[in-house]
């Protein structure tokens, strides 16, 4: 895609700072982060959702990332991380490239778990939540 931001950078057009690359997909640190040492990994071919990319090509995505954290913790110490991707407009996602936000965490830096970020559990109870899942 000729406008992905994301392509554009994983063709060299814009400039990035490169924490891991191979020949599937590329981490990049953050422009705007949220954290010391805030890293995104994208896959070289553009996709915008999880569910538009083979499973191969996740599995390469994902080895990518834990590389790619294994880089952060031995250069940065963190004491933990989160990492995750947005998913579609209403799960946060602005740039429409699947990319996973590796965001490593500190001792008092403020930040929450995956549990602040949205706090709805909607209508359902999980039991009948449960069984909606259930059926295939």
């Amino acid at each position: 895609m000729a406008e992905c931001i994301f392509c554009k950078i994983g063709g060299g057009e814009i400039p990035s700072y490169k924490v891991y690359e191979d020949e599937h997909a590329l981490a990049f640190l953050d422009v705007k982060p949220h954290a010391q040492g805030h890293t995104v990994v994208v896959p070289k071919n553009h996709v915008e959702l999880i569910f538009n990319l083979p499973e191969k090509a996740l599995k390469e995505l994902m080895l990518a990332a834990l590389k790619t954290m294994e880089i952060i913790q031995r250069k940065l110490h963190p004491d933990g991380f989160n990492v995750g991707w947005n998913h579609a407009p209403a799960g946060g996602q602005v740039v429409p490239h699947l990319h996973i936000h590796i965001l490593p965490r500190y001792q008092g830096d403020g930040g929450g778990s995956m549990h602040s970020i949205v706090n709805h559990p909607g209508n359902r109870g999980v039991e009948e939540v449960a069984k909606m899942l259930a059926r295939q």
